[in-house]
């Protein structure tokens, strides 16, 4: 059994050594019919690390959008037609109470209302949302300046602002180190806020919007009384849970708002996804790179044919030295396996190199990817996988041409 192993290895070594030996021989040659197979390779490596960039930056648009999976929206409102709101301050109690009894790590309130603003050119009406700190976390949000809420902010006496881009730029766009202030209609008089983040926004977005904490809200009296429709919560939990926190939740703030009515729903992007958005690009390029290598593959295929017809006369000597058909066959075939190998080999390194350069992360993330995906193993995986199944199909006709040879003829050539 042993003898038999050994002597399997060593033929395969074997083999591999006469197939790199007779590619190095006929470089030039090999090497023109390879590039068009690393080139396919290459575009189809690529394509798909490109995805997987692509589709983070899909899932992390989502998540600012839905929150991150799995998020669940919860809402108390009235039934009846008086247009009656919970109050807030029981409805957060009652909140406060689910997630401490399921201990949920983050949740938020989220409501809306406007927050009147004093700029240079006067006073301005700003849409704010009204948050609590994790919503941050749970929006994935993206900041270009300063930092967003923390949890001591609540304690400040001059209430934090997280600004968008427009709203920066109508303060003229100071410093955020400087501590900018800004000027809010309360209630009870003007209130001084301090400016601590801006959100990074789209080019498309050119009015001013606003974060504000819930809890400086309902202190300074920043919204008056009925703007913001009572509020929605949102709990960022496991995946794996959320389903049976739909049911529960909703049961307990149910029983905690008589004469209300309670609704939980899961309201992040997996909860609704159909299918890849990205499939048909992927389909596309994958498609334009299987016929690079069908050609590529076709112009191996010629140059093999061509190197066996001038080597019929070694294939014969060989033969009549004891080389058995399956070792010619398997020797002749390897060669074609060989180099495609290494043509794939070349383009999934040139594909890496490309795909996580700081120009193409940039390119494709358009600076709204916080967490790059490293290249994916899989997509490597096929581009050398690829690359030996085109050998394999190359190498087969000019391995069965050699085969067929005979020796005598073969001699006499």
């Amino acid at each position: 059994m042993m003898s038999f192993l050994g002597r399997a290895v060593t033929g395969l070594i074997s083999t591999f050594v006469e197939s790199a030996e007779e590619l190095r021989i006929h470089r030039t040659r090999v090497l023109l019919s390879l590039v068009g197979v690393a080139i396919a390779v290459f575009a189809l490596t690529t394509v798909l690390g490109a995805a997987a960039v692509a589709q983070q930056a899909l899932n992390e648009s989502n998540e600012r959008n839905s929150g991150r999976p799995a998020m669940l929206s919860a809402s108390v409102y009235s039934t009846s037609m008086d247009g009656a709101v919970p109050d807030p301050s029981r409805m957060t109690e009652a909140w406060r109470t689910v997630v401490a009894r399921h201990d949920i790590a983050y949740e938020t309130r989220v409501g809306y209302g406007a927050l009147t603003a004093q700029f240079v050119d006067g006073a301005t009406p700003v849409d704010s949302t009204i948050v609590d700190a994790d919503y941050g976390t749970m929006h994935r949000t993206p900041m270009q300046e300063g930092a967003w809420f923390v949890e001591g902010d609540v304690d400040r006496l001059a209430p934090a602002l997280v600004v968008n881009v427009p709203f920066w730029q109508d303060l003229g766009s100071p410093s955020i180190a400087s501590h900018p202030t800004v000027e809010l209609r309360g209630a009870d008089g003007p209130v001084t806020a301090v400016v601590i983040g801006v959100v990074r926004t789209s080019d498309f977005e050119t009015y001013p919007r606003s974060f504000v904490l819930a809890d400086a809200v309902e202190r300074l009296g920043l919204v008056g009384a009925g703007t913001t429709n009572g509020y929605q919560y949102e709990a960022w939990v496991p995946t794996e849970v959320a389903d049976a926190l739909v049911e529960r939740v909703r049961s307990e703030l149910q029983a905690a708002a008589p004469g209300m009515q309670a609704d939980v729903y899961r309201q992040d992007y997996l909860a609704w996804e159909g299918g890849d958005p990205l499939l048909v690009l992927k389909l596309v390029v994958a498609g334009v790179a299987v016929v690079i290598l069908l050609l590529g593959a076709l112009g191996l295929v010629t140059i093999s044919l061509v190197t066996v017809k001038y080597r019929i006369r070694e294939i014969g000597i060989r033969r009549s030295f004891g080389a058995t058909s399956g070792r010619v066959f398997f020797s002749v075939m390897m060669e074609s396996v060989v180099g495609t190998a290494v043509a794939g080999g070349i383009g999934v390194a040139l594909a890496i190199v490309a795909v996580k350069s700081p120009l193409f992360e940039q390119l494709v993330g358009q600076g709204m990817v916080e967490d790059f995906p490293p290249f994916p193993i899989d997509a490597a995986l096929i581009g050398i996988a690829s690359s030996v199944l085109v050998g394999a199909l190359a190498g087969l006709l000019p391995a069965l041409t050699a085969v067929r040879v005979r020796v005598i003829d073969a001699i006499r050539f």
